[in-house]
Protein backbone atom coordinates (compact mmCIF):
# COMPACT_ATOMS: atom_id res chain seq x y z
CA UNK A 1 0.00 0.00 0.00
CA UNK A 2 2.92 2.36 0.67
CA UNK A 3 3.62 2.51 -3.07
CA UNK A 4 1.12 5.40 -3.23
CA UNK A 5 1.81 9.00 -2.30
CA UNK A 6 0.38 9.95 1.11
CA UNK A 7 -1.62 12.76 -0.54
CA UNK A 8 -3.98 10.07 -1.89
CA UNK A 9 -4.79 8.63 1.55
CA UNK A 10 -8.31 9.39 2.85
CA UNK A 11 -8.63 9.00 6.64
CA UNK A 12 -11.76 10.96 7.47
CA UNK A 13 -14.63 8.54 8.28
CA UNK A 14 -17.03 10.66 6.22
CA UNK A 15 -14.66 10.77 3.20
CA UNK A 16 -14.15 6.98 3.35
CA UNK A 17 -17.91 6.37 3.55
CA UNK A 18 -18.59 8.71 0.62
CA UNK A 19 -16.12 6.86 -1.62
CA UNK A 20 -17.61 3.48 -0.68
CA UNK A 21 -21.16 4.79 -1.22
CA UNK A 22 -20.17 5.94 -4.72
CA UNK A 23 -18.80 2.47 -5.49
CA UNK A 24 -22.05 0.97 -4.22
CA UNK A 25 -24.26 3.37 -6.19
CA UNK A 26 -22.38 2.82 -9.47
CA UNK A 27 -22.03 -0.95 -8.96
CA UNK A 28 -18.28 -0.72 -9.55
CA UNK A 29 -16.61 -4.16 -9.48
CA UNK A 30 -14.42 -4.85 -6.46
CA UNK A 31 -11.38 -7.08 -6.64
CA UNK A 32 -11.01 -9.02 -3.37
CA UNK A 33 -7.47 -10.40 -3.01
CA UNK A 34 -5.34 -12.16 -0.41
CA UNK A 35 -2.09 -14.00 -1.01
CA UNK A 36 -2.31 -15.42 -4.53
CA UNK A 37 -6.12 -15.65 -4.43
CA UNK A 38 -8.73 -13.23 -5.69
CA UNK A 39 -12.31 -12.88 -6.89
CA UNK A 40 -14.57 -10.13 -8.22
CA UNK A 41 -17.44 -8.81 -6.10
CA UNK A 42 -19.74 -5.78 -5.60
CA UNK A 43 -20.78 -3.73 -2.59
CA UNK A 44 -24.28 -4.76 -1.50
CA UNK A 45 -24.64 -2.32 1.41
CA UNK A 46 -22.54 0.27 3.22
CA UNK A 47 -23.16 1.98 6.55
CA UNK A 48 -20.93 3.46 9.27
CA UNK A 49 -21.18 0.09 11.07
CA UNK A 50 -20.34 -2.38 8.29
CA UNK A 51 -19.43 -2.98 4.66
CA UNK A 52 -21.31 -5.86 2.98
CA UNK A 53 -20.15 -7.38 -0.31
CA UNK A 54 -21.41 -10.14 -2.55
CA UNK A 55 -20.10 -13.71 -2.60
CA UNK A 56 -17.64 -14.64 -5.35
CA UNK A 57 -18.54 -17.04 -8.14
CA UNK A 58 -16.40 -19.95 -6.84
CA UNK A 59 -17.37 -21.73 -3.63
CA UNK A 60 -13.78 -22.64 -2.68
CA UNK A 61 -12.78 -18.93 -2.84
CA UNK A 62 -15.72 -18.02 -0.63
CA UNK A 63 -14.59 -20.58 1.95
CA UNK A 64 -10.94 -19.52 1.73
CA UNK A 65 -11.44 -15.78 2.17
CA UNK A 66 -13.17 -16.30 5.54
CA UNK A 67 -9.99 -17.97 6.84
CA UNK A 68 -7.71 -15.25 5.42
CA UNK A 69 -6.33 -12.15 7.12
CA UNK A 70 -5.48 -8.68 5.78
CA UNK A 71 -7.67 -8.82 2.68
CA UNK A 72 -7.19 -6.11 0.06
CA UNK A 73 -10.17 -4.71 -1.82
CA UNK A 74 -9.61 -2.53 -4.87
CA UNK A 75 -11.69 -0.89 -7.58
CA UNK A 76 -11.17 1.33 -10.58
CA UNK A 77 -13.50 4.10 -11.65
CA UNK A 78 -13.22 6.51 -14.56
CA UNK A 79 -11.50 8.99 -12.26
CA UNK A 80 -9.48 7.04 -9.73
CA UNK A 81 -8.17 3.78 -8.34
CA UNK A 82 -9.47 2.91 -4.87
CA UNK A 83 -7.79 0.45 -2.53
CA UNK A 84 -8.12 -0.53 1.13
CA UNK A 85 -7.41 -3.43 3.47
CA UNK A 86 -9.59 -5.09 6.10
CA UNK A 87 -8.26 -7.48 8.77
CA UNK A 88 -10.97 -10.16 8.34
CA UNK A 89 -14.31 -10.84 6.64
CA UNK A 90 -17.15 -12.91 8.01
CA UNK A 91 -19.79 -14.88 6.18
CA UNK A 92 -23.43 -13.97 6.62
CA UNK A 93 -26.54 -13.00 4.69
CA UNK A 94 -27.95 -9.89 3.07
CA UNK A 95 -31.56 -9.89 1.82
CA UNK A 96 -31.62 -13.68 2.37
CA UNK A 97 -28.60 -14.27 0.11
CA UNK A 98 -25.04 -15.19 1.14
CA UNK A 99 -22.77 -12.18 1.67
CA UNK A 100 -19.54 -11.14 3.37
CA UNK A 101 -19.53 -8.56 6.17
CA UNK A 102 -16.49 -6.60 7.29
CA UNK A 103 -15.70 -3.45 9.27
CA UNK A 104 -15.61 -0.17 7.36
CA UNK A 105 -11.91 0.58 6.76
CA UNK A 106 -10.53 3.51 8.80
CA UNK A 107 -8.69 4.72 5.70
CA UNK A 108 -8.44 4.08 1.97
CA UNK A 109 -6.34 5.10 -0.99
CA UNK A 110 -8.04 7.24 -3.63
CA UNK A 111 -5.47 7.58 -6.39
CA UNK A 112 -6.35 10.05 -9.11
CA UNK A 113 -6.06 8.43 -12.53
CA UNK A 114 -3.86 10.24 -14.99
CA UNK A 115 -5.13 10.67 -18.53
CA UNK A 116 -4.10 7.56 -20.40
CA UNK A 117 -2.41 7.85 -23.78
CA UNK A 118 -4.29 5.78 -26.38
CA UNK A 119 -2.59 4.27 -29.44
CA UNK A 120 -4.33 2.88 -32.52
CA UNK A 121 -3.60 -0.80 -33.14
CA UNK A 122 -1.82 -1.63 -36.43
CA UNK A 123 -3.92 -2.80 -39.38
CA UNK A 124 -1.48 -5.66 -39.84
CA UNK A 125 -1.08 -7.94 -38.04
CA UNK A 126 -4.47 -7.97 -36.31
CA UNK A 127 -4.46 -8.57 -32.56
CA UNK A 128 -7.45 -10.58 -31.38
CA UNK A 129 -9.34 -10.67 -28.09
CA UNK A 130 -11.59 -13.36 -26.68
CA UNK A 131 -14.15 -13.11 -23.87
CA UNK A 132 -16.52 -15.59 -22.27
CA UNK A 133 -20.20 -14.63 -22.06
CA UNK A 134 -22.49 -15.66 -19.16
CA UNK A 135 -23.88 -18.52 -21.27
CA UNK A 136 -20.28 -19.90 -21.52
CA UNK A 137 -20.03 -19.09 -25.25
CA UNK A 138 -17.08 -17.04 -26.48
CA UNK A 139 -17.08 -13.79 -28.41
CA UNK A 140 -14.07 -12.77 -30.52
CA UNK A 141 -13.06 -9.29 -31.67
CA UNK A 142 -9.99 -7.51 -32.94
CA UNK A 143 -8.07 -4.78 -31.16
CA UNK A 144 -8.72 -1.27 -32.46
CA UNK A 145 -6.86 0.89 -29.92
CA UNK A 146 -5.11 0.39 -26.62
CA UNK A 147 -4.27 2.38 -23.49
CA UNK A 148 -3.30 1.53 -19.92
CA UNK A 149 -6.92 2.14 -18.93
CA UNK A 150 -8.71 0.09 -21.56
CA UNK A 151 -9.12 -0.75 -25.21
CA UNK A 152 -11.37 -0.38 -28.23
CA UNK A 153 -12.25 -3.42 -30.34
CA UNK A 154 -14.09 -4.17 -33.59
CA UNK A 155 -16.26 -7.16 -34.45
CA UNK A 156 -16.50 -8.81 -37.88
CA UNK A 157 -20.15 -9.73 -37.33
CA UNK A 158 -23.16 -8.48 -35.42
CA UNK A 159 -22.67 -8.70 -31.64
CA UNK A 160 -24.65 -11.49 -29.93
CA UNK A 161 -27.77 -10.38 -28.00
CA UNK A 162 -26.12 -11.44 -24.72
CA UNK A 163 -23.43 -8.77 -25.12
CA UNK A 164 -24.57 -5.70 -23.15
CA UNK A 165 -22.98 -2.44 -22.01
CA UNK A 166 -21.89 -2.62 -18.38
CA UNK A 167 -21.05 -6.35 -18.51
CA UNK A 168 -18.02 -7.52 -16.56
CA UNK A 169 -15.59 -10.06 -17.94
CA UNK A 170 -13.13 -12.11 -15.90
CA UNK A 171 -9.79 -12.91 -17.50
CA UNK A 172 -10.57 -11.68 -21.00
CA UNK A 173 -7.79 -12.78 -23.35
CA UNK A 174 -5.84 -10.30 -25.48
CA UNK A 175 -3.42 -11.95 -27.92
CA UNK A 176 -0.68 -9.44 -28.76
CA UNK A 177 1.25 -11.76 -31.07
CA UNK A 178 4.99 -11.38 -30.48
CA UNK A 179 4.39 -9.77 -27.08
CA UNK A 180 2.36 -12.71 -25.86
CA UNK A 181 -1.13 -13.16 -24.40
CA UNK A 182 -2.56 -11.02 -21.62
CA UNK A 183 -5.55 -11.67 -19.39
CA UNK A 184 -7.63 -8.85 -17.95
CA UNK A 185 -10.73 -8.36 -15.90
CA UNK A 186 -12.65 -5.77 -17.90
CA UNK A 187 -15.97 -3.97 -18.16
CA UNK A 188 -17.74 -3.29 -21.45
CA UNK A 189 -18.39 0.46 -21.31
CA UNK A 190 -20.18 0.93 -24.61
CA UNK A 191 -21.37 -0.77 -27.79
CA UNK A 192 -21.46 1.43 -30.87
CA UNK A 193 -20.76 1.40 -34.59
CA UNK A 194 -17.79 2.64 -36.55
CA UNK A 195 -18.80 3.96 -39.97
CA UNK A 196 -16.30 4.38 -42.81
CA UNK A 197 -16.78 5.14 -46.50
CA UNK A 198 -14.96 2.68 -48.78
CA UNK A 199 -13.41 3.24 -52.21
CA UNK A 200 -16.80 2.62 -53.86
CA UNK A 201 -18.31 5.44 -51.78
CA UNK A 202 -20.33 2.93 -49.76
CA UNK A 203 -20.71 3.27 -46.01
CA UNK A 204 -19.51 0.26 -44.03
CA UNK A 205 -20.65 -0.12 -40.41
CA UNK A 206 -18.61 -2.20 -37.99
CA UNK A 207 -19.64 -2.95 -34.37
CA UNK A 208 -17.24 -1.19 -31.98
CA UNK A 209 -16.74 -2.11 -28.32
CA UNK A 210 -15.10 0.02 -25.63
CA UNK A 211 -13.64 -1.77 -22.62
CA UNK A 212 -12.24 -0.50 -19.34
CA UNK A 213 -9.58 -2.63 -17.68
CA UNK A 214 -10.22 -3.40 -14.02
CA UNK A 215 -7.39 -3.55 -11.49
CA UNK A 216 -4.42 -4.02 -13.82
CA UNK A 217 -1.44 -5.07 -11.70
CA UNK A 218 1.77 -2.99 -11.89
CA UNK A 219 3.77 -5.67 -13.77
CA UNK A 220 1.21 -5.94 -16.59
CA UNK A 221 0.83 -2.15 -16.65
CA UNK A 222 4.57 -1.79 -17.24
CA UNK A 223 4.45 -4.37 -20.07
CA UNK A 224 1.46 -2.62 -21.64
CA UNK A 225 3.33 0.67 -21.45
CA UNK A 226 6.26 -0.86 -23.38
CA UNK A 227 3.87 -2.23 -26.02
CA UNK A 228 2.13 1.14 -26.41
CA UNK A 229 5.47 2.93 -26.80
CA UNK A 230 6.58 0.34 -29.36
CA UNK A 231 3.33 0.65 -31.36
CA UNK A 232 3.70 4.43 -31.28
CA UNK A 233 7.28 4.19 -32.60
CA UNK A 234 6.23 1.80 -35.39
CA UNK A 235 3.37 4.12 -36.41
CA UNK A 236 5.78 7.06 -36.52
CA UNK A 237 8.22 5.09 -38.68
CA UNK A 238 5.43 4.11 -41.10
CA UNK A 239 4.30 7.73 -41.35
CA UNK A 240 7.87 8.87 -42.09
CA UNK A 241 8.19 6.31 -44.91
CA UNK A 242 5.03 7.61 -46.55
CA UNK A 243 6.37 11.18 -46.70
Amino acid sequence: MSRYNEQFLKQSPLAVLNVLRDLHRDRIPLRVSWGTNQFISHILDISSQALIIDYGSQEYENRAVVRAENITLSAETQGAKIEFTVPKVSSGQFLDLPAFTMPVPPELWFVQRREYFRIAAPLHPFYYCKAKLPDKSFVRFRLCDLSLGGMGALMDEAPPPALKSGMMFTQMELDMGEWGKFYFDAQLISLSERKIVDSKNETISTPRLSFRFLNVNPAIERTLQRIIFSLEREARERANKVR
